[in-house]
């Protein structure tokens, strides 16, 4: 987790002419690889709200068929539809990411700002529980909260958004505190500006580039969570299809009926890659100060 902070806040140094085109034109390749991959998950989410081969609970099919035209994925040991349960849960692995990241966001951005504006005694003291929070693994956070809690979906995004908070609260507390030295802040409260003006004029849209790639990739990391959450059993509870769910029910049947535990894992990876592939082409589109270094 320290890494991310570290990497999200580096200087980039200026580049040749002829490089930076050539390296522009790789980010936009890799930002629409990216948007096409997350895309083409939220497309198959969405027809999942409106159209499904089987119900959910339908078990009517015969226990591990092969890929066929009536089961197209073939079915899991309890006669599933494996196409249905994969569409339900691109559902699940979207609500999860979205949510996860927007509590996240909220109380990240919120603890930030008050530690950068913190007497010293009071940032010190928060930056040293953010520091010891960020120690420890989101998932392992995300487990004992759930463990304490119960396992359900609600339960899993809360404790997913409330371990990456630490995170986005570090980040945003180091960004906060390099645009409160701009002469411009000081000028601005020189001329009467509120604190809160301050904040809503001059440091949310000049952090906001650098936080928007950094929570791409905790969208990311809030999916690898989930899913691991629900093959421990401390996700999603059934009948709810989780694609970590999924792999867990399939690992038995892995040598008879490949495509259950293949189909959940591409799925997984085709959006993590995604994303992370969009966060990439976003350090370039996003961040002012990446433009103008070039």
């Amino acid at each position: 987790m320290s890494a991310i902070v570290q990497q999200a806040t580096e200087a980039v140094a200026p580049e040749p002419a002829g490089r930076s085109g050539g390296r522009r034109r790789r980010r936009s390749v890799t930002l629409g690889i990216g948007l096409t991959l997350v895309g083409l998950i939220v497309l198959i989410a969405a027809v999942s709200f409106v159209w499904l081969p089987y119900a959910q609970a339908d078990t009517s099919g015969t226990r591990l068929e092969q890929p066929s035209a009536a089961h197209w994925l073939g079915t899991d040991r309890f006669g599933r539809d494996l196409t249905t349960q994969l569409m339900i849960g691109a559902r699940i692995a979207l609500a999860v990411g979205l949510g996860s990241v927007a509590i996240g966001a909220v109380i990240g951005v919120t603890l930030g700002l008050l530690a950068a504006f913190a007497t010293k005694w009071l940032d010190d003291t928060l930056s040293a529980v953010l520091d010891i929070l960020i120690a420890f693994p989101t998932l392992l956070l995300a487990m004992l909260i759930v463990a304490a809690q119960g396992a359900s979906l609600g339960t899993a995004i809360i404790a997913i958004g409330l371990a990456m908070s630490a995170v986005v609260a570090r980040l945003t507390r180091v960004l906060a505190k390099r645009v409160l030295g701009q002469q411009y802040v000081t000028a601005a409260r020189t001329s009467g500006t509120t604190w809160a003006g301050v904040i809503a004029r001059h440091i949310l849209p000049n952090i906001w580039p650098t936080l928007s790639v950094n929570l791409a990739l905790q969208f990311g990391v809030a999916v690898l969570a989930e899913a691991s959450l629900s093959y421990l059993g401390l996700g999603a509870p059934p009948p709810n299809a989780s694609w970590g769910r999924l792999l867990q029910e399939a690992q038995g049947t892995v040598s008879t009926a490949p495509v259950g535990a293949i189909a959940p894992g591409v799925a997984l990876v085709v959006l993590v890659i995604g994303v992370n592939l969009i966060a990439d082409g976003l350090r370039d589109v996003a961040d002012p100060t990446r433009r103008r270094s070039r």
